[in-house]
Formats: structure tokens, sequence, C-alpha cells
């Protein structure tokens, strides 16, 4: 399927749960690559779906199993009005990277819920999904994918820098695309804002009012996770076994928590970022004013926060890109960045 125009829709769920992130674009392709996003918009979860996705992995293989086939209907039709709304016709493919509901590679082990074969179906077009599936066979994290965008799409920057559920960064490096998750930030950040009823801490400003509690930076500063080397990926587990634990053993208050886990962010971001550099920012962190600003104060450098339809769509943009990239069997996975045995082109296609 090699031509130099594709219209796709990208379709994203993180781990924050703000919803299902869907983009239209355009791409063209004239010795490199340009896109325009021509539709986009989040539709929130419905209380069933946030908390039933808040617990998948509490569930066994056979229970995702069943959870799977009723949330790739809901997906379906998530789509569906999404095309019926903006009467989009003009479609190669629907790109969609699911909702992870188990993700170990140091076990062998990923699983999106979402991407099962009869979303062709239920859309009668062309769909590219489960683009983790075939690197972690391959002996790699699985994570992050979105590095090969950032390369093809935004060359202009030295670091692409995303702030979802967790902070994942990428690079070029002696040549080579570089990235890894950084640290957690909204998934830890989000919890403790619902403490105090809010969805999120809007700008930052409840962790601005607090103070900053030693023990518990020290504790974070410590973890092993920051002296691995990348390739290296975060998932829910992890901050449920090594975070969440140790926080509420200290028995501190949510404004207290919110201060020092911003800081500890920043502080973790900045310290990976060499200065005089230009950084793209994305993601919904991109507006916590506070975590922003305690970047800025930690490193010398260009911080770059895009327009509205790029901070909160870059990745559903991309996972539309992964899918023309598969679709034209083209490397849209780097062993460089996961750690696999090799480049690939990943993803499964279903026809209507």
């Amino acid at each position: 399927m090699d031509k130099n125009e594709y219209f796709v829709i990208g379709v994203m769920s993180g781990t924050s749960l703000d919803g299902i992130d869907l983009v239209y674009a355009k791409f063209f392709y004239n010795k490199n690559w340009s896109f325009k996003i021509l539709n986009a918009e989040t539709i929130e979860y419905p209380f069933y779906w946030f908390e039933k996705l808040k617990g998948l992995i509490n569930n066994s293989i056979d229970e995702l199993k069943t959870i799977d086939v009723e949330y790739t209907k809901h997906v379906g039709d998530v789509i569906k009005c999404f095309i019926e709304k903006y009467k989009i016709k003009n479609i190669d493919a629907v790109c969609s990277h699911g909702h992870t509901a188990l993700h170990q590679p140091e076990k062998g082990l990923t699983y999106q819920i979402g991407n099962m074969p009869f979303l062709a179906k239920i859309l009668h077009q062309t769909i590219v999904c489960d683009f983790r599936v075939q690197d972690v066979k391959l002996g790699g994290q699985g994570a992050p994918l979105v590095p090969i965008g950032d390369k093809l799409l935004f060359p202009e920057y030295e670091y692409c820098l995303n702030l979802g559920g967790f902070a994942n960064i990428s690079m070029t490096l002696n040549d080579k695309r570089i990235a890894y998750d950084v640290c957690p930030v909204n998934i830890v950040l989000n919890k403790y804002a619902k403490q105090l009823g809010f969805n999120y801490d809007a700008g930052g400003e409840i962790a601005a009012s607090g103070k900053s509690i030693m023990a518990l930076s020290s504790m974070l500063d410590s973890l092993e996770f920051y002296q691995q080397k990348p390739p290296k990926s975060l998932g829910l587990e992890w901050v449920n076994k090594n975070i969440f634990p140790f926080i509420e053993t200290l028995k501190l208050n949510e404004k207290d928590v919110l201060k020092t886990f911003s800081d500890h962010i920043a502080k973790q971001i900045a310290s990976v970022i060499k200065e005089n550099s230009k950084v793209l920012v994305t993601g919904g962190g991109a507006y916590n004013s506070y975590v922003i600003s305690k970047i800025k104060s930690n490193v010398k450098s260009e911080i770059i926060i895009p327009d509205n339809n790029l901070v909160e769509f870059k990745e559903a943009l991309i996972f539309g890109f992964l899918g023309i990239l598969r679709l034209r069997n083209e490397v849209n996975c780097l062993k460089s960045v996961t750690g696999a045995l090799k480049n690939h082109s990943s993803g499964k296609i279903y026809y209507p």
C-alpha cells in the first residue's frame, strides 16, 4: 500500500484513564513525512468503564479475554460515532493502540484489549492494531512505540517528552533513536488529586500549596528503576508495588504528596535532558504549570509546548502513523528503543 497520501484515524487509551483519544489526520510523504490533524476528540469513559479498566490488573487472563470482547465493542461504537459526527468519508485505516491490560515484558507478556478482529467488521474499515505483541516476542519491552514517530515527524527537536500516565522521552544518541519511560506522572498525581475530590491537579495548584517531604523524596529518588539503563519501561503493576505502598506508610496529607511527587517528576526529567536543547512537551502533564516551571528551573533548555491539539493528541496521531508504516511494511518498531532482537514492522492488520 505504497502511496504518498494517507487518511487515517488514530486511537489511543492511556493509563491515566482520561478517555479514548481519536485523531483523524492526513499524512503526506515527499522525501520527508508531514501531517495535518483534521479532527480530534477525547471521549471520556463512562463510570462503568473507568472502574473496569482501573481494576484490570486484578483479572485473570480468561477474565481479560471476556472483558476484551466487551471493550472492543465499546471502542468500535466510540470510533463509529466519531466517524459519523465529523462526516468522515475517506479512511485508509483505523489504527488503534487499544488499552493496556497487562504489561510484563520481562515475562514475555503484554496484552492490549480492544484490538479484536471483529473491530474491522463493526467499522467496515481496515484496522491496524496490537502493535506491542510482536516486539515483546522479539525480546523487546513492547514500549515505548511513539519514538519512530518522533524521529520522522518532529526531527527539529533534540527531545520529545510526553507527560501522560508516565513520562517518556525520546532522543537521537550516537545516530540511534533512544527512548524510555522516565518516571510515573499522572498515574500518581491523579490518584491523590481524586482523594481530594478533583479529577486532577489543575495547573499543579494543589502541589504548589503543599510542602516537600524529605523522607518521601529520598525514597523516590533511591528507586532502583532510576539506576537502570534503557531500554526500560513502566506499568501500573510497578507503581502499585514500588510507589503507593511507601507513600501510604508515611501517612502524609495529599497536598504534600502532590508537592513532593511533582518535584520528583521535574527532577527526574531534568536529569535526562542536556542543556541548550529544544524539548517538545506533550501529553496532559504539559498543562501542569507547576511541574513545567520546576523542569525549567532545573535545566537550561528551551521547553516548547505546542498547540492544544498536538499536546493532547500526539500519541493518537503517532499510532495512526505507525499504522501507515505497517501498511507499507516499513519499520515502526526500533530495536534501539525497545531492546528487541531487530527493527521490525509491527501490528496486526484486519480487513472488513
